[in-house]
């Protein structure tokens, strides 16, 4: 007995319909993508070396002093109520619009931390640049 072989059918791959699949995925990827932008702030932690601090020329700048029970004193100023919204008013203020301006936290020892944080937040929301947080050298055990 003789079988006939039946002829292969030749076998093509599409290539215009796979190439718009990878487009519509492609396309999917990219509309679904999130992009955050990470807000940070830059802080210049003083160093601990002995010796007279460089003298200052006439610089203008922002000085945060907060006290023990977490009152804002803004250049001198203090402020009326203790809250971010009042801050921000304050610096925006202040700073006239300029966010070059070097920004100085000093706050007490036993400030609470929520106060320390919620100036650090007032100065990036505000798009503030550099910001020092100062501290005095510990003096030596006698």
């Amino acid at each position: 007995m003789k079988f006939r072989r039946r002829r292969r059918e030749n076998v093509d791959i599409g290539l215009a319909p796979l190439i718009d699949v990878v487009f519509i995925l492609l396309l999917f990827f990219v509309v679904t993508t999130t992009f955050t932008r990470e807000t940070q702030l830059r802080v210049d932690l003083p160093e601990a070396a002995s010796g007279t601090p460089p003298e200052a020329t006439e610089i203008k700048l922002l000085e945060v002093v907060i006290d023990v029970d977490g009152n804002y004193t803004l250049n001198g100023k203090a402020l009326v109520k203790h809250d971010l919204d009042t801050l921000m008013a304050a610096l925006n203020k202040e700073s006239a619009g300029d966010r070059t301006l070097p920004m100085i936290i000093s706050a007490d020892g036993k400030t609470p931390h929520q106060a320390v944080i919620t100036a650090m937040d007032a100065a990036g929301k505000l798009g503030f640049a550099h910001l020092r947080i100062t501290t005095v050298e510990a003096q030596a055990a006698p």
